[in-house]
């Protein structure tokens, strides 16, 4: 199933970085004031207790470059990721 593309392209492009590294977008539903909430693929202890690092995205935010930047941080400091980011390192320096 295709998920509804965000109105914002910088949003978007957001969504697309978080999906590229297997977080998945469940939507928010119609009359919530959210467009959808990303999660992370992993769900262990070492991730903010057991539960899943999770991103909002907001349908109409007020700074849409700034909701943006939020979402990709969001993906690049999740510890799964830097886990991934260093073997991947450890893997190229061989």
């Amino acid at each position: 199933m295709t998920r509804k593309r965000h109105p914002n392209k910088e949003i978007e492009s957001a969504i697309q970085f978080a999906e590229e590294n297997d977080w998945t977008i469940k939507s928010a539903g119609k009359s919530a004031h959210a467009f959808a909430i990303l999660r992370c693929p992993h769900n262990d202890l070492m991730c903010r207790c057991g539960r899943f690092c999770q991103a909002s995205i907001w349908r109409t935010p007020k700074r849409p470059e700034n909701d943006a930047k939020k979402i990709r941080k969001a993906v690049e400091n999740c510890i799964h990721q830097t886990k991934q980011d260093n073997e991947n390192q450890v893997e190229q320096d061989d």
